[in-house]
């Protein structure tokens, strides 16, 4: 009995370094990004390990109607007060995805704000830094609408930009 839990001990320590050897290679990086226009903002986040992506997050905010969305926590308090419009608040186009997508919807949109966000998080991840860098260099801006199977967003340039930007981040962490 002694001798099996000795050994399970042992086990588990080794698969603990194991594990934490692993995390240490690990780096995260962010960008805050103006990856649609100029009414709103991305952030973007990767997990490299090495050079290669990992991890990918991405959401956008914008100001929203307080009527038909939830805002960014705290918007009903202090800091919605220095919004300019009291019937706006700062907003994910994530959380409010239905709300968000409808309004694509009318432009002709058929696929999700939060689906195409995936479709995006997906295509980065296994790039590495290097390659994601050359598939942004390889065509013009307008041309990445139809690149990434998925993500029909008029801006997936800017978004996979955003990618690109966070990566560099990461690598300096």
């Amino acid at each position: 009995m002694k001798r099996s839990l000795a050994l399970v001990l042992v086990l588990v320590s080794l698969f603990a370094l194991a594990g934490s050897a692993m995390a240490a290679d690990l780096k995260m990086g962010k960008a805050d990004w103006a990856a649609h226009g100029t009414r709103c903002f991305a952030v973007a986040v990767v997990a490299l390990q090495g050079d290669t992506i990992v991890g990918a997050y991405i959401d956008e905010y914008q100001m929203l109607g307080k009527a038909d969305t939830i805002g960014v926590p705290n918007s009903d308090k202090d800091f919605g007060n220095a919004f300019a419009n009291p019937e706006q608040w700062l907003a994910s186009k994530k959380v409010n995805s239905d709300f968000y997508s409808n309004n694509m919807a009318r432009a002709g949109s058929t696929v999700t704000i939060a689906d195409n966000f995936k479709a995006l998080e997906d295509f980065v991840v296994g790039m590495t830094v290097s390659e994601l860098e050359a598939f942004l260099n390889s065509a013009e801006p307008a041309s990445f609408v139809d690149m990434v199977t998925g993500a029909t967003l008029v801006d997936n340039y800017g978004y996979l930009s955003a990618f690109l930007a966070a990566a560099k981040d990461a690598l300096n962490n």
